[in-house]
């Protein structure tokens, strides 16, 4: 059943973006929570910084759940039986960027449509991969 997964090599391909680029967002997401306290250790409680930490503690859980899901694709890509999964966790993923923009806005700055619609194409590749396996099972 392995050899019949038809999504295996999109699943795979953005699976590795994901890795890369989750890693990536970890780490960027662990600067700016550093950046954040950095800048309300300096203002001296001038700075209303909740809504900062909130936004940098939701960066880093998005890039722990693309992280993830990455992984999830890569170990599945060959077998069909688990492609409920992998949609299941790009959905997340989609959700996730779909929030992240959502709190952009709250934080007072306009909608970012280039952001929101480079964020999808990975996730919604990922679950076309998935679909394809899924058609398999």
């Amino acid at each position: 059943m392995e050899n019949n997964a038809k999504g295996s090599g999109f699943l795979k391909v953005t699976g590795i973006l994901m890795i890369i680029f989750g890693s990536i967002a970890i780490i960027l997401g662990i600067v700016a929570i550093a950046g954040i306290a950095a800048l309300a250790y300096i203002s001296d409680g001038e700075l209303s910084s909740g809504l900062l930490y909130t936004a940098g503690i939701f960066t880093l859980v998005s890039a722990v759940a693309e992280f993830v899901t990455g992984i999830i694709g890569v170990k599945n890509c060959k077998r069909p039986e688990k492609a409920g999964v992998c949609i299941g966790w790009g959905v997340v993923v989609i959700i996730m960027d779909i929030i992240g923009s959502i709190l952009t806005v709250v934080g007072g700055s306009s909608f970012p449509v280039f952001s929101f619609l480079l964020g999808l194409v990975i996730p919604v590749l990922f679950i076309i991969g998935a679909v394809k396996n899924k058609s398999v099972a």
